[in-house]
């Protein structure tokens, strides 16, 4: 029996990197007959009952995982209310995602070496501790941690799923399993920012994060007792660890990374906000991260195709222009989710719940144009024209989002979010597919799929981090402006202090109209910044090249015949 048992032509692109199969070293006396795992290895694959708890228990799990991401989002003006952070918004994005980036590019070695079954429900314990502390968290700091913590689970969650699939089904059933997959954690995208707001609204904030408890009591008992088939052979847990392979993890490129991402958070998040930008603090935290990633960049080159990123993969145009592309709209994707809520909550005035259903043009038109978009390319081949499409549209929706006011109409800020979520659903072409990241599939072979799948999710997440910083940046100087010019007898800092909500209740009637008024100048600036992010997103989407999906699965029918 043959199988093809690699499963990297399945993967969406946030599936992560895909392991190499272990293979020990022949014995020196053994020449005439080497042992092979990846010739004798044969997968046993799952069937009937536990086949089902399997799909189930990994299913669930990529479902809170994208639940996790935007149910947070509708949430965030009553948190800033209650711990009075208003200033700290960016950090409850940015301590989840610069996490999950900094561990991203170790999650494959991980599944390379050890169990996957075990590693995947270590990545998703350490998820679920991150939502225990973030739903008793009883300061801003305390959530911070809590999302750091839920975030460096969430970095091994969805690339584990993909591959305990693999040990599970054979390839061909591999795309259903991953379309029911990744169908049901679209419906955690889709829903969150409603989860969100009805629980806000009607109950607490809290049970954003303790839903996810009960979910992992049952994620725990349908996988933690179930036999569950490696892909490939992995030597001993303890073998691992007492030999040289930890060499290849390439730990000090992590050690060096994760403080460097930090400290870069660090200036934005002080600067301007508890010290001056020129102040020793912030200027040394500049200067500390730009050595720290200088000796980075040094040690990743020593390293080389061990290194978490290859400089190879760095200087391939295709490779690169991906992961630029991918950084620059999740870095949009983030700071819209956070600060759209904020608009319709802040300057509008609605509930929690209401500001997520008035999120729903934007998420299901993405959902609609993917859809579109994706039966399209692959009758016509090519994805380039949807990666200039969703770039045109996406430069054209922020930028009208840029001129929302307290009394925009409906039409006009639906239309407007419906625009960005078409052009959304449109670049999704380049960057998803039932394989991952076809683009980055075209230009590399072989074991570079997957590293280069690795960095790109690297640059998707620490984009998220840098950009969503950045914007908080921009609101939070925005806000010490524009409220003085609007409403000169009010404190911007009494204002700020009170969070995105609670504002109302420590101004006057008379002065309220003027600090909505400053209030939605202020979401305005911040949309300034993702107009310049679709704008580098229309300039880097020219970089994936002009290839076509239909020549390439021809190639890989010829490939399978013979």
């Amino acid at each position: 029996m043959s199988h093809d048992s690699t499963g990297s032509s399945s993967q969406p692109h946030l599936l992560g990197s895909n392991p190499t199969p272990w293979e020990p070293e022949p014995e020196p006396h053994d020449e005439k007959k080497p042992i092979h795992p990846k010739d004798e290895y044969e997968p046993e694959w799952v069937h009937g009952l536990t086949l089902v708890m399997v799909i189930a228990g990994i299913t669930l799990v990529v479902f809170l995982m994208l639940l996790d991401v935007s149910i947070v989002s509708t949430a965030i003006p009553k948190i800033t209310s209650q711990f009075n952070s208003l200033e700290d918004v960016a950090w409850y994005g940015s301590a989840y995602t610069i996490s999950s980036a900094a561990l991203q590019p170790l999650t494959g070695k991980f599944y390379t070496y050890f169990s996957s079954k075990w590693t995947f429900l270590s990545f998703f314990g350490l998820f679920e501790l991150g939502s225990l502390i973030c739903g008793v968290a009883t300061s801003s700091k305390m959530l911070i941690i809590g999302r750091a913590v839920a975030g460096m689970g969430s970095s091994g969650m969805l690339n584990g799923a993909l591959n305990i699939l693999a040990g599970a089904v054979p390839n061909k059933k591999r795309p259903a399993m991953i379309g029911v997959i990744m169908g049901v954690g679209q419906l955690g995208l889709v829903g969150g920012p409603l989860v969100g707001g009805a629980f806000t609204t009607y109950s607490t904030w809290r049970w954003c994060f303790y839903m996810n408890l009960p979910i992992g009591a049952l994620v725990g008992a349908l996988l933690l007792f179930t036999r569950i088939p490696d892909q490939k052979p992995k030597p001993p847990a303890r073998e691992v660890l007492q030999s040289l392979f930890l060499q290849k993890f390439d730990l000090v490129g992590f050690v060096l990374f994760a403080p460097a991402s930090i400290m870069l958070l660090l200036a934005l998040q002080y600067g301007g906000n508890s010290y001056a930008w020129d102040s020793a603090t912030v200027i040394g935290l500049f200067v500390g991260a730009a050595a720290t990633f200088a000796v980075f960049a040094l040690w990743e080159r020593r390293m080389g195709a061990e290194a978490m990123i290859p400089g190879h993969l760095v200087c391939d145009q295709i490779v690169l222009s991906s992961s630029l592309l991918s950084m620059v709209i999740f870095g949009f994707t983030m700071t819209l989710s956070y600060y759209l809520p904020i608009y319709f909550q802040s300057v509008r005035g609605k509930s929690a719940l209401v500001s997520g259903v008035n999120l729903l043009p934007n998420i299901l038109c993405q959902l609609v144009m993917a859809v579109v978009s994706g039966v399209l390319t692959s009758k016509l081949g090519y994805y380039l024209p949807w990666g200039v499409l969703g770039a045109i549209l996406d430069s054209v929706g922020n930028g009208l989002l840029s001129t929302l006011g307290p009394h925009t109409s409906v039409p006009k800020w639906a239309g407007y979010q419906a625009l960005v979520g078409f052009g959304r659903g449109a670049i999704s072409q380049v960057l998803t597919e039932p394989k991952p990241m076809i683009a980055i599939q075209n230009a590399v072979q072989g074991d570079d799929v997957s590293t280069a799948m690795a960095m790109m999710t690297c640059a998707q997440t620490f984009g998220g981090a840098i950009f969503l910083a950045v914007a908080e940046v921009i609101f939070a100087q925005a806000l010490r402006t524009e409220i003085p010019r609007y409403a000169a007898g009010v404190d911007a800092a009494v204002v700020i202090q009170a969070g995105a909500t609670g504002f109302r209740s420590v101004v006057s009637s008379e002065d309220l109209p003027a600090v909505v008024r400053g209030f939605a100048k202020s979401v305005d600036q911040v949309f300034y910044l993702t107009t310049a992010l679709s704008v580098a997103q229309f300039v880097f989407a020219w970089g994936v090249g002009w290839r076509s999906v239909k020549k390439e699965k021809k190639e890989e029918r010829i490939e399978m015949e013979a």
